[in-house]
């Protein structure tokens, strides 16, 4: 399989910014690394400066994910990380401590994952009545599982 390479322009403004990067061949995200250090008390949200400022390019959006590694040992989830192609600001990341003990970051530290994929634009057409589907209008649990 041929996978798209896609260049993604970055900017320090920091010294001791870390570029993100690939863990392992075949990641789908690249680390992204604290500029900072401060301690997330349980229930706390913090938004880390990455030092760095991205150039997400057009047709392209930057999604900001968990590592799951911290998700599952000790309750760090990300909150809100869509970047778009037009944005130039510093890559900043929102973390939630979800579990029940205090959690030290470091500068230098991972703290989440950056996924770069394609984006279409649309155009929305209002229309008096949908097509029918097997689900149609049933939510959450319709599916009995």
């Amino acid at each position: 399989m041929v996978q798209t390479v896609v260049c993604v322009r970055f900017r320090r403004l920091c010294a001791e910014a870390v570029p993100p990067r690939y863990g392992r061949l075949g990641d789908a995200g690249m680390d992204l690394y604290s500029c900072e250090r401060h301690t997330l008390q349980p229930g706390e949200r913090h938004l880390f400066g990455t030092g760095l400022a991205i150039a997400i390019p057009s047709g392209y959006v930057g999604l900001v994910w968990d590592r799951s590694g911290l998700a599952a040992s000790s309750g760090l989830t990300t909150l809100g990380g869509v970047i778009d192609s037009n944005y130039r600001g510093e890559l900043r990341v929102v973390v939630l401590n979800t579990g029940s003990e205090p959690y030290f970051v470091e500068a230098g530290h991972r703290i989440a994952q950056l996924l770069v994929q394609p984006v279409a634009s649309i155009a929305l057409d209002e229309v008096s009545e949908l097509d029918s589907t097997e689900r149609g209008v049933e939510g959450f649990g319709s599916s009995g599982r």
